[in-house]
């Protein structure tokens, strides 16, 4: 902290006021909002200058009026929306829906990130055109406004708390995976209890079911078929379309806004006060500190790759864009707030928008607020890129921003929130740890040293009867620490700010590229690809295509080695087991995809099983023969030598060239003979184990995509998680190969 001047009487010695709770609600509210803002006083008392005293100031923040406020909040996922204004999945959410940030502040706009590519919203991507649509809906709930409701629909209190309940239950109503209700889609209201229909205006009933009908067999839209969606992403679907008019392209920025603003003036949220980040479809690629890089949101929160994210960026169809309302919010806003959420799936990727980030560091009159998460997200930030074996510390999230948005975190943020845990309960935070839950505490030291502002704060709500051992955002007590750090901006001491941490190579921070290619003609390309391929049973092709699909690394083309995938049965099964138990592989002499019977009842190791095939046929028929000659006479008499002898180039069937083939045999240990160019050699000891190249590439090939075989690879490429500082000279050259193998598949097996 900078600055020598007097802080608050009563803050620098730290001493806190105990108040008798008095029995009313309304009073126990009021005693709990002073000690949240007494608690951040005590946290920022360092950094406060000369100001009014203690009681008179906490008076005079609770009295502060800040509809005025011009407000912008970036963020996506669960936490956007429950500062914004409450989790309108949960089930009491009905109970108290105007809370949070939206009540705080009535000059709101929420900016929200578009490369989600899960659940409903990854069913629709794999159809339609378009951007992630599945943040924006939940955010549209919580933006609900008591004082639209009862202007667009004439209604009194009762009538707005009915129709909160009938918006909560049709908007988050999910189709099962089979058998939907083709009813429910073509009347909205069927979604909910018959007692909570009437609750419903008929004109709003009927303009939901206009919405539903257009993506109906019988509609004017594309065909959408219900199961497994949310029904309150197929109504903002279907409202974009329809402004669109046509569904062969993505929407337009224009026809976007269209379409949200239709469904917000008929839920009762303020029109323009919603946006997506942008309107150009696009998708993540992740990049870890092993090499690895790979597409997909969803698979990296299900992935555990043992190593830290290295950065992120976003692939869109086209140049990103940036709708100018949301700029025009961003340098007008008094006020930017990133809400809590997923670092590298939610935030990051908004900030590598680059006339985003410009306009938050073109507004040097803001103030910028960074609310840290409580808790480390698996797959993301549970291991920390500092220190091998370490979650997160806040000042972790905050160097994750620096080393991946271009530029830096300069003139992104100058405050952080972050949740203080000194009450919570030693039984909830054992219960978390027990299901891998650990929080993020705030390294106050560093974070300074950053050149921002630390601040803790109670932001859980107190523990509840009916949920006593959860913690999650209190939309109430954030937006009351966020009104309280704006209020107190005039007298805080703002640190200097010091040189970003990302400093080295931050210049070679890539920008957000254009594919060119939407989501939905991967998938009609996947499928055209498999359309000539024999799968028995047929069920097999469905899987194939969805590991396409959660795996979009894999190219088209990987498919063109093979004709066909079988189930084989024990008296079939010709593969040996001396070297593997893998239970599915290429066999070149009929070329299908081969997979054992008993797989039928290990779902996931039969998905396992049939990457590694695939992989294998990649090599396809790639040798000649095979065989194990007698060791040079030189060689240890316990020693073992494995001879391969390639097949020309013009009879290989191969999906890697000649250069590359030989560069992956090398790598994968095996030495070239010196007069014959097609035959490569390997030397083993009689007790070591070995892969052979077809079964090392089918390995690597699934490690790669879905760290599948993560037990047996994570052995082979462990030695990726250590820095050479920490190794030996012979573990050093083991490692560089390994790295080499991985960009040999980063670059010249799924990049085409």
């Amino acid at each position: 902290m900078t600055g020598d001047s007097p802080a608050l009487p009563g803050y620098i010695s730290g001493r806190m006021k105990v108040r008798k709770i008095p029995e009313s609600s309304a009073a126990a509210s009021r005693v709990s909002a002073e000690g949240l803002i007494q608690g951040i006083l005590n946290s920022v008392s360092g950094g406060l200058r000369s100001g009014p005293e203690e009681e008179q100031l906490i008076e005079d923040i609770l009295r502060f009026r800040s509809g005025e406020v011009r407000v912008v909040v970036l963020g996506g996922g669960t936490g956007l929306s429950t500062v914004v204004g409450g989790e309108s999945r949960l089930p009491d959410w009905p109970d108290r829906p105007f809370v949070g940030l939206k009540e705080a502040f009535s000059r709101l706009s929420v900016v929200v990130v578009t490369t989600d590519d899960g659940g409903s919203t990854g069913k629709l991507l794999q159809q339609l055109p378009m951007i992630g649509i599945g943040d924006l809906r939940k955010c549209c709930l919580s933006l609900v406004r008591a004082e639209n409701l009862r202007r667009r629909w004439k209604l009194d209190e009762q009538g707005v708390s009915a129709l909160v309940r009938v918006l909560a239950g049709i908007f988050n109503y999910r189709f099962p995976e089979s058998g939907a209700d083709r009813r429910v889609f073509r009347n909205p209201l069927r979604a909910i209890p018959l007692s909570l229909r009437a609750g419903c205006p008929e004109e709003l009933a009927s303009a939901l079911a206009s919405l539903t009908g257009y993506l109906s067999l019988r509609g004017k839209g594309p065909t959408v078929k219900p199961e497994g969606h949310c029904l309150g992403n197929l109504l903002l679907t279907a409202a974009i379309f329809r402004a669109a008019g046509r569904w062969d392209r993505p929407p337009s920025g224009a026809a976007v806004r269209r379409g949200v603003d239709e469904v917000s003036r008929l839920i009762g949220v303020e029109p323009g006060s919603l946006h997506p980040a942008t309107p150009v479809p696009g998708q993540l690629k992740f990049r870890y500190t092993n090499g690895v890089e790979v597409y997909g949101q969803q698979k990296s929160a299900r992935a555990r790759r043992g190593c830290p994210v290295e950065r992120v960026t976003a692939e869109f169809v086209r140049r990103p864009t940036v709708p100018a309302p949301v700029l025009k919010a961003v340098r007008e806003a008094d006020l930017i707030v990133y809400a809590p959420g997923s670092l590298y799936t939610s935030m990051i990727p908004l900030l590598q928008l680059r006339p985003l980030a410009d306009a938050v560091r073109a507004n040097r009159r803001a103030m910028k607020i960074l609310a840290a998460n409580f808790w480390i997200q698996e797959g993301e930030t549970d291991i920390s890129p500092r220190e091998v074996g370490r979650g997160f510390l806040v000042s972790d999230l905050i160097d994750s921003y620096d080393r991946t948005i271009p530029g830096g975190t300069a003139g992104l943020f100058d405050t952080v929130l972050s949740a203080s845990l000194d009450h919570v309960p030693a039984n909830i935070l054992r219960n978390y740890a027990l299901e891998g839950k650990v929080p993020i505490h705030l390294d106050r030291k560093r974070v300074e040293a950053l050149g921002l502002l630390p601040v803790e704060a109670m932001l859980f709500p107190p523990p509840r009867p009916e949920r006593p051992s959860t913690i999650h955002h209190d939309p109430v007590n954030f937006a009351l620490a966020v009104r309280t750090l704006y209020y107190l901006r005039r007298f805080l001491n703002r640190p200097s700010r010091r040189r970003s941490s990302g400093k080295r190579g931050r210049g070679r921070r890539p920008a957000p590229a254009a594919t060119g290619v939407p989501l939905c003609r991967y998938r009609r390309e996947i499928g055209a690809a498999l359309q000539s391929k024999r799968f028995r049973p047929k069920e097999l092709r469905e899987i194939m295509l969805d590991l396409a699909w959660e795996n979009r690394d894999i190219l088209p083309g990987h498919f063109s080695g093979f004709k066909g995938v079988r189930l084989v049965g024990e008296g079939e099964w010709s593969r040996s087991t001396e070297w593997d138990n893998v239970l599915g592989y290429f066999d070149p002499d009929d070329r299908e995809l081969k997979i054992h019977r008993r797989l039928l009842k290990r779902p996931e190791r039969l998905r396992e099983d049939l990457l590694i095939a695939l992989g294998e046929s990649l090599l396809g028929r790639y040798l000649e023969k095979r065989r194990w000659p007698r060791p040079p006479f030189h060689s240890d008499p316990s020693s073992r030598c494995y001879e391969i002898r390639l097949r020309p180039p013009g009879r290989r069937e191969c999906f890697l060239s000649d250069r590359q083939l030989h560069r992956y045999l090398q790598l994968a240990r095996m030495v070239p003979d010196r007069k014959d160019p097609l035959v490569y050699r390997i030397t083993i000891n009689d007790r070591e184990g070995f892969l052979p190249p077809g079964l090392l590439f089918g390995l690597l090939y699934a490690w790669y995509l879905d760290d599948a075989y993560g037990s047996l690879m994570d052995y082979e490429m462990a030695l990726l998680r250590w820095p050479e500082e920490a190794l030996m000279p012979y573990q050093v050259q083991e490692r560089r190969r390994k790295r080499e193998l991985v960009a040999f598949f980063r670059e010249e097996v799924f990049r085409p």
